[in-house]
């Protein structure tokens, strides 16, 4: 496994990680989950991502029971969640959702009970929030690092210059700023990484644990001729998801990225996420598994990284045809 700084921080992420969304309750139990987690940690693993909204609480409760069955060195691993969409889904009320200093302490609390640990390592804002003034997020936030319940805060899906209104606001009252941002990052979605962030990177530093590297297992090649039963795209209430990525065009492009996968003699699923990782600015992909054969495929990215030669990059661009343009100087 390869470990990455975040951003400007001194903490170190595994290359790739592991997270629930969509997976954890859904569509797998606790053994499952035992058995993925502890596929992920014996490959060296060490950052498990979570949400206060995912599964309406009940995927960290998940995780919390697989880390407290488990039992490993609390020391050695990393976990997150993150706050802003509440829990109780269609029955939030005022204050339990949002970025104020009220719903951010009370869903740390609550994250940390459902987790069954003493803190977070990451805790992430996980939209902006127009309504709330930038200093309480970013006060709240320093608040609860100096109490020791969170250690790094971040944030995910924000625009760098909402990122860079936070860090002005942590200069200007010596306040502790976000460290990392959780983008989407993919062969289609691009844009944020790869020119958008570009000047945090250099400014401020910016870690970034990058979700659905797979877009939505497009990028699998699972769903070339159409969409399988069981499938992510095919469960209810992720019919978004199946609008957003199941386009004529997307589908040409992941055939044609499957072709060159079997060209250079790997599966897609690794080859998209190598290609993620190959980016110097992705600390962690963040990968997604409900089988012990998924996850243990997505793994062989590490082995397939050496061979995304700058021919083979060259390839990728030829098929993909949507390379940010960067502004010139």
């Amino acid at each position: 496994m390869e470990y990455r700084r975040m951003g400007r921080t001194g903490l170190q992420l595994s290359v790739l990680s592991f997270g629930s969304w969509v997976t954890f309750h859904k569509q797998i139990n606790d053994g499952i989950a035992d058995e993925l987690m502890g596929i992920a940690y014996d490959n060296g693993i060490n950052f498990f991502d979570n949400a206060e909204v995912y599964a309406l609480g009940e995927s960290e409760k998940m995780m919390g029971r697989v880390l407290k069955n488990k039992n490993w060195d609390r020391t050695s691993y990393t976990i997150s969640s993150k706050v802003f969409f509440g829990w109780r889904g269609k029955n939030n009320k005022p204050n339990q959702t949002g970025l104020s200093r009220k719903h951010i302490t009370e869903a740390c609390h609550e994250a940390l009970q459902r987790l069954q640990t003493d803190y977070l390592d990451l805790f992430f804002c996980h939209r902006p929030d127009k309504n709330v003034p930038i200093e309480e997020v970013v006060l709240t936030m320093n608040t609860l690092i100096q109490q020791g319940k969170i250690l790094y805060w971040g944030t995910s899906e924000w625009s760098g210059v909402e990122i860079m209104e936070a860090h002005r606001v942590a200069q200007h009252y010596r306040l502790i700023g976000p460290s990392v941002e959780q983008p989407q990052y993919n062969l289609f979605e691009r844009t944020k990484i790869e020119k958008e962030y570009l000047e945090i990177y250099k400014n401020v530093g910016l870690g970034t644990t990058i979700w659905s590297p797979l877009a939505a297992g497009l990028l699998t090649g699972k769903y070339n001729e159409g969409v399988p039963e069981g499938s992510r795209m095919g469960m209810e209430g992720f019919e978004w998801l199946k609008d957003r990525w199941m386009a004529e065009e997307k589908i040409r492009k992941a055939k044609a990225m499957t072709d060159l996968a079997n060209k250079i003699g790997v599966e897609l699923a690794p080859l998209s996420i190598a290609w993620c990782i190959k980016n110097p600015n992705v600390t962690t992909a963040i990968l997604g598994a409900t089988k012990r054969e998924q996850l243990e495929s997505n793994l062989k990215a590490l082995d397939v990284l050496p061979l995304l030669t700058t021919e083979v990059m060259e390839e990728v661009e030829t098929i993909m045809q949507n390379k940010p343009l960067l502004p010139e100087f």
